[in-house]
């Protein structure tokens, strides 16, 4: 299994040994795990469609395992918000949490009210912290569930879409869209660095 990993050099390698698992969890994880600010979110979407455009994976199966990654997620954050309550807004600063993602991410909330849990889909790294905060506010689970499934669905039909029938119809820039996926894999990644050095420069200053 290891010798197989070390052969991978892209995301469309990793998706096809992983498979329909890995795409479940790193959804799953951008919302339910706070890892949002560095997992691939839309770009994995995309090549998931474009995979499945050819041959290796089904578009349906797809956008299933997505879809219900995505909602699990969603309500995984909710639980661990609606339990922690307001001890949750002075949660200490990690790696995975930041106080920055958490304060942008109510400010989106307040603008957009129970809509936010849709629309935050669509938005990288509020989408993190959107559930979690629905559940310290206590949201009605009923209302939250609708907004979150139907989110998930749009978002994921959408991105996917986009790749499988950029691929299907267009294959001559296949490539071409590879490259931009690459060029936002590069801009996480040194999103992923800057939010490192960061946290490294808060944690070794002297109270």
């Amino acid at each position: 299994m290891f010798d197989s990993l070390q052969q991978i050099q892209t995301l469309e390698e990793l998706i096809i040994w992983g498979g329909y698992a890995l795409l479940f969890v790193i959804v799953f994880s951008e919302t339910g795990l706070f890892a949002g600010f560095f997992l691939p979110g839309d770009s994995l979407l995309i090549t998931a469609g474009l995979i499945a455009a050819s041959g290796e994976l089904d578009i349906v199966p797809v956008m299933v395992t997505l879809s219900f990654g995505a909602a699990m997620g969603d309500s995984t954050g909710y639980f661990i918000g609606n339990q922690l309550q307001r001890n949750f807004l002075s949660k200490k600063e990690t790696f995975f949490f930041r106080r920055e993602h958490l304060e942008k991410t109510e400010r989106f909330y307040e603008k957009h009210g129970s809509k936010a849990v849709f629309l935050a889909r669509f938005v990288p790294v509020v989408r993190s912290f959107t559930a979690t905060l629905a559940g310290v506010v206590n949201m009605p689970y009923q209302v939250f569930l609708f907004y979150s499934v139907s989110g998930s669905l749009v978002w994921v039909v959408t991105f996917t879409s986009i790749g499988y029938f950029l691929a299907s119809l267009f294959p001559e820039v296949v490539d071409f869209v590879h490259y931009i996926i690459l060029a936002g894999i590069v801009l996480i990644l040194l999103n992923t660095l800057r939010q490192i050095r960061k946290h490294t420069s808060r944690t070794g200053k002297k109270p």
